[in-house]
């Protein structure tokens, strides 16, 4: 359990770290929940949908042929921009020859633009696929994208984080991040859905799920 313990940790330390953002995070947070924002996203048990997108060097990629020969985690992400989606894939990135050893692999999606998404395969030492969901396509089809909302849009652009030119859009929509495990049949086998952004599903778990699924 210790890449676990890493991961929570580095979490936990990112929002002691602004703690001046934790009760406006709070309210959006409460927000979605209401909502029940991300409760249609594919469940366990289910088929994942069928997807083709580009990767960072324009190139398509289907998920059903990453997904032909081994387990696929798939994990949604916000982008390079945000500090507990780069401890995620740095946990990630860590965690890689283990999920390599037991037969996965995985992807990421993110709706970054401008070039952005080279900087994550960089993160990733180019040992996960990287792949582009152009205004946030994917995400809303699989019910994993909302409305950030007009205080929040704000606050960023206050911060300098424009999310118009980060995500090539004036829409103002963000992805849930989500992780998935899919399997050669594709078939949800694992599924992690939470609105709240600053809670992830564990590495070490979601490799113990292809762990099963690869004996």
């Amino acid at each position: 359990m210790e890449q676990a313990i890493q991961l929570f940790d580095k979490l936990s330390r990112c929002a002691e770290d602004a703690p001046e953002w934790q009760e406006l995070y709070d309210d959006f947070v409460g927000r979605l929940v209401m909502l029940e924002t991300g409760k249609t996203a594919p469940e366990v048990g289910t088929p994942f949908p069928l997807l083709m997108l580009p990767d960072q060097k324009g190139r398509y990629h289907s998920l059903e042929a990453l997904y032909a020969d081994g387990p696929l985690v798939i994990s949604f992400n916000r982008g390079g921009w945000c500090p507990y989606c780069v401890h995620e894939l740095e946990s990630w990135r860590d965690a890689m020859p283990e999920l390599e050893s037991a037969g996965g692999k995985l992807v990421v999606i993110v709706g970054e633009v401008s070039g952005r998404n080279d900087a994550l395969a960089d993160l990733m030492r180019d040992k996960a696929t990287i792949l582009s969901d152009v205004d946030h396509g994917a995400a809303l089809g699989l019910g994993l994208a909302f409305y950030a909302g007009p205080e929040l849009i704000a606050r960023y652009y206050e911060c300098g984080l424009d999310l118009s030119d980060i995500y090539g859009s004036y829409s103002g929509i963000l992805p849930i991040p989500a992780t998935f495990v899919v399997d050669q049949q594709g078939l949800v086998q694992f599924a992690f859905v939470d609105p709240d952004f600053r809670v992830r599903a564990e590495p070490s778990d979601v490799i113990e799920v292809v762990k099963r699924l690869a004996h």
